[in-house]
């Protein structure tokens, strides 16, 4: 009985720290950048693992007014790689964390 009670004890340590390291973590991807590009790199998108638009860089070439629907899709195709790009930078990042944890599929931390 009393081994069980020290088991849960390590237990609720093991959850307290993660609970600590995943804090840290988030509060890391506000800081972490990723850039998105597109059009061979015509257009880049820099953002926060978080979603958080930093800057968008165009190249000179495409500011022309005929070519106006052509550059917003530049836009959304880069920011669309950006947000692909932080959402795999942050599974890496909790998997630093949660490594060797075999979460069922689509379970998400923190809770």
């Amino acid at each position: 009985m009393f081994k069980n009670i020290a088991n849960m004890g390590g237990l609720l340590k093991q959850a307290q720290d993660m609970q600590a390291k995943m804090e840290k973590i988030q509060s890391e991807l506000e800081t972490i950048t990723v850039d998105g590009t597109s059009g061979a790199g015509l257009v880049t998108v820099t953002m926060t693992v978080k979603g958080n638009v930093k800057s968008i860089k165009i190249d000179d070439s495409l500011i022309k007014i005929e070519d106006k629907e052509i550059l917003e899709d530049l836009i959304i195709t880069a920011m669309n790689d950006a947000r692909k790009r932080a959402d795999e930078r942050s599974a890496a990042e909790m998997e630093k964390i949660t490594g060797g944890l075999n979460l069922p599929a689509g379970f998400k931390l923190p809770f």
